[in-house]
C-alpha cells in the first residue's frame, strides 16, 4: 500500500512538472503548411556529400563566409572571430575579433566591413581592424539578435534582427535561442535600414518568424528576406517602412507592392543568403523540417511541454545538408544534399568560378566543390 502512495506521488509529481513548470517561451498557435516531400527540384541526391574540406586550425562554425576586396577568402566563426586565407585556406590567420559572434557581414565600396554580431549589434571594422558598434538599440530597446547584413550600392546598410524575445547571450547561444524563437513563433523578427552618412535607423518590416539571411534584388529596390520559422524567403520594397509581414501574410492590409512571398514552404528550415555567380541566389537549409514540430503548430501548451523534457528528447530534426540556387524570379536552379548529415548545418554557398563554399554553423572545416567544367 505504502508503495502505491509513493507511485502516485511521483507520478502526480511527474504530470505537475510537465504541465506547470516555467518555460522560457510563450508559444503562439500557428497552422503549418503540408510538409513537402523530397521529389521533384528538390529529389534526394548526395551532390553535397563529395565535399573537400579546408582545415580552420581548430576554428569552428564558418558561418558566413564571402570574398574579401582583396580576393581572400573571409569567414565569420564562433569566439567572435574572423578569418582570412587565401582561396585554397593557405595562410589563414584572424582578421579580426568582435568579442561576441558574427553571423553575417558584408564590404562597403571603401573597404571597411559591416558586421551583424548575435550578441553585440550592428558593427563596424574598418581597414585598420578597429571594431565600432554602430547599431546596439532601436526604440530605446536592445538589437538582441543580430544576424545578417547586406550594403546597398548607395552605402545604405540593411540587417536583420533575428528576435526580440530570445538573445544568443542570455540563451546558451546562437542556435539555442533559435529553436526557442522558432518553437514560440512570436514573429519579433525584424529588418532594419542604417545609413551612415546621416545615421538614421529605419524599421523596414517587421513580424517575421525569425528573421535570417538577406540579399538585395540586382536592381537594388528589393530585399529578400529568410523567415527560418515559417520556412520561406520574402521580397520586400526597401523603400518599406514598418511594415507587418503577418498582415501581408494573412492576404489583409497592405498592398503587395511593398511584399510578396517569393519561395514559400520550402523543404527544410533555411538559413543564410548568398549571391552566387549568373543570377544565382544560395540558400542553404541548417536541417530539414519536422514532422513533430509541425503537429505541434496548433497546440501551444505541447510546445510548452516539449521544452520540459530533457533536451535530448527535444524535437530537434537530425542533420541532412541541403543548399539550393535559385533566381529572382523565384526559381529553383540548383540542389544539393547530403542525406547522411557529414557536414553539420548547412547555411549557404559562396560561389567563385572555381569553387562552392559551403558554409555551417558549426563545422570544424570549410567544404567546397570544384565547380562543374
Amino acid at each position: 500500500m505504502r508503495l502505491r502512495y509513493i507511485a502516485a506521488i511521483l507520478v502526480i509529481g511527474v504530470v505537475a512538472y510537465l504541465l506547470l513548470w516555467p518555460v522560457p517561451v510563450q508559444p503562439m498557435a500557428w497552422q503549418a503548411p503540408p510538409m513537402p516531400s523530397y521529389t521533384g527540384v528538390h529529389a534526394v541526391n548526395d551532390k553535397l556529400a563529395r565535399l573537400q574540406q579546408i582545415s580552420l586550425a581548430g576554428h569552428s562554425g564558418p558561418e558566413h563566409v564571402a570574398i574579401g576586396p582583396d580576393g581572400w577568402l573571409y569567414a565569420a566563426v564562433e569566439g567572435g572571430r574572423i578569418l582570412r586565407m587565401q582561396p585554397d585556406g593557405a595562410a589563414l590567420e584572424v582578421f579580426s575579433q568582435t568579442g561576441g559572434r558574427v553571423l553575417g557581414f558584408a564590404f562597403a565600396a571603401d573597404g571597411r566591413i559591416y558586421a551583424a554580431d548575435a550578441v553585440r549589434g550592428l558593427l563596424q571594422i574598418d581597414r585598420t581592424v578597429q571594431v565600432t558598434s554602430v547599431v546596439s538599440q532601436f526604440d530605446g530597446q536592445p538589437i538582441r539578435y543580430a544576424d545578417a547584413v547586406v550594403v546597398a550600392s548607395d552605402g545604405r546598410v540593411y540587417f536583420s534582427d533575428a528576435s526580440t524575445r530570445f538573445s544568443p547571450a542570455d540563451w546558451g547561444g546562437t542556435f539555442e535561442a533559435s529553436v526557442l524563437d522558432i518553437l514560440e513563433q512570436s514573429a519579433t523578427g525584424r529588418v532594419f535600414e542604417f545609413d551612415p552618412r546621416t545615421q538614421a535607423l529605419r524599421r523596414v518590416a517587421q513580424g517575421f518568424a525569425f528573421a535570417n539571411g538577406l540579399e538585395l534584388t540586382a536592381d537594388g529596390r528589393h530585399l529578400l528576406v529568410v523567415e527560418t520559422g515559417r520556412y520561406r524567403v520574402w521580397r520586400i520594397a526597401i523603400e518599406a517602412k514598418d511594415l507587418d509581414v503577418r498582415t501581408v501574410g494573412n492576404g489583409a492590409g497592405t498592398s503587395p507592392v511593398w511584399a510578396t512571398v517569393l519561395l514559400d514552404n520550402l523543404p527544410g528550415y533555411p538559413d543564410n543568403l548568398m549571391r552566387g555567380l549568373d543570377g544565382r541566389i544560395w540558400l542553404g537549409f541548417t536541417k530539414p523540417r519536422s514532422a513533430v514540430v509541425a503537429r505541434m503548430a496548433p497546440y501551444p501548451w505541447l510546445r510548452s511541454l516539449t521544452l520540459r523534457l530533457p533536451r535530448a528528447l527535444w524535437p530537434v530534426p537530425p542533420a541532412y545538408g541541403h543548399v539550393i540556387a535559385f533566381t529572382e524570379a523565384g526559381q529553383i536552379v540548383r540542389d544539393l544534399q547530403d542525406p547522411s548529415g557529414a557536414y553539420p548545418e548547412t547555411t549557404a554557398v559562396t560561389e567563385t568560378r572555381e569553387r562552392l563554399y559551403v558554409q555551417s554553423l558549426h563545422a570544424s572545416t570549410l567544404g567546397w566543390l570544384q565547380q562543374d567544367p
